[in-house]
C-alpha cells in the first residue's frame, strides 16, 4: 500500500535548529523517492533558503516555497503567493515556522486549512538555547506558538546541540531534559537528534544501551551562519 502524504509543521524557539532539521528531513524523505514540498514560513528572519540552497535542493526532486523577496535587501519580504498549493498537492510537505509566538502568527492564517489535513506539529526543543534551558521555560514557549498559530503541538524532537561542538556528553546531558518536557505535556518524543559524525561512531551502542527508549535521528549540519565558511555538502547525508 503507498504511504500516504505527510505533512510537517516544524517549529520552535529561535535558533533550536528548526530550519536544519527541516532540511534533513525534506531531504531524507526525498531519498526515500517521495515527493516533497518544503515551505519557508520564516517571515521575520527568512535567510534558510538561500538562492544556492533552493537551486540545490530542486535538483533532488524537493520543491521550495520561500517568501518573496527572502535574502534581498528587502526589509519585510511578501508572503508566498503560490502558497494555498501546499493544501492541494499530493507531496509531503515540511513547513519550517518562524520562531517564537510571533513567527507562528503566520501559520495561524491557515489554521482551518491544517485542521482538515493530517499534520504533524514538531516542536525542536534545545536544552543549550537561551530561555528554553529548563522545561519550564521551554513548555512556556510551546504554548505561546499555539497560541498564536492556533495549532497544537503533536510530538517533541530533542535538538540540543552545539553545532560543531556538539559531543556525546552534549547529547547525553540533553535526555532528561526532553523526556521531561514531552511528559510533562503528555506528548511523544518523536526522536533526538545526534550529528552523523557522532551517529556513524561505535560509541552510539553504548549510548543506545544505557537509553534504550531513546530514538536517534541523525542530522548533517546544513545551514551556514553569514561568518562560516564552505558550502553545505547534500550529497553526504
Amino acid at each position: 500500500m503507498e504511504e500516504k502524504r505527510k505533512f510537517y509543521i516544524v517549529c520552535g524557539h529561535y535558533g533550536c535548529g528548526k530550519s536544519n532539521f527541516s532540511l534533513n528531513l525534506a531531504i531524507n524523505r526525498a531519498k526515500q523517492g517521495r515527493k516533497v514540498t518544503l515551505v519557508d514560513l520564516d517571515l521575520v528572519n527568512p535567510y534558510f533558503l538561500s538562492s544556492g540552497y533552493k537551486e540545490k535542493l530542486e535538483t533532488m526532486g524537493i520543491t521550495v516555497i520561500a517568501p518573496m523577496f527572502a535574502n534581498t535587501n528587502v526589509e519585510t519580504p511578501g508572503f508566498p503567493v503560490n502558497l494555498n498549493m501546499v493544501f492541494e498537492t499530493d507531496n509531503d510537505v515540511i513547513m519550517d515556522v518562524g520562531g517564537d509566538d510571533a513567527g507562528s502568527v503566520v501559520l495561524g492564517r491557515f489554521h482551518k486549512q491544517l485542521a482538515d489535513t493530517d499534520y504533524e506539529m514538531l516542536y525542536l526543543v534545545n536544552r543549550y538555547r537561551n530561555l528554553t534551558a529548563t522545561a519550564e521555560e521551554t513548555l512556556e514557549i510551546m504554548n505561546e506558538i499555539e497560541s498564536a498559530s492556533r495549532c497544537k503541538v503533536t510530538a517533541i524532537i530533542n535538538n540540543s546541540h552545539l553545532k560543531y561542538d556538539t559531543s556525546w556528553e552534549t547529547i547525553e546531558n540533553s535526555l532528561a531534559y526532553a523526556k521531561e518536557i514531552a511528559e510533562c505535556c503528555k506528548l511523544p518524543l518523536w526522536a533526538t537528534t545526534i550529528p552523523t559524525y557522532l551517529y556513524k561512531d561505535d560509541r552510539v551502542r553504548g549510548l543506545t544501551e544505557n537509553y534504550p527508549d531513546a530514538k536517534w535521528y541523525p542530522v548533517e549540519i546544513y545551514v551556514r551562519a553569514p561568518w562560516e565558511t564552505g558550502e553545505p555538502d547534500f550529497d553526504r547525508m
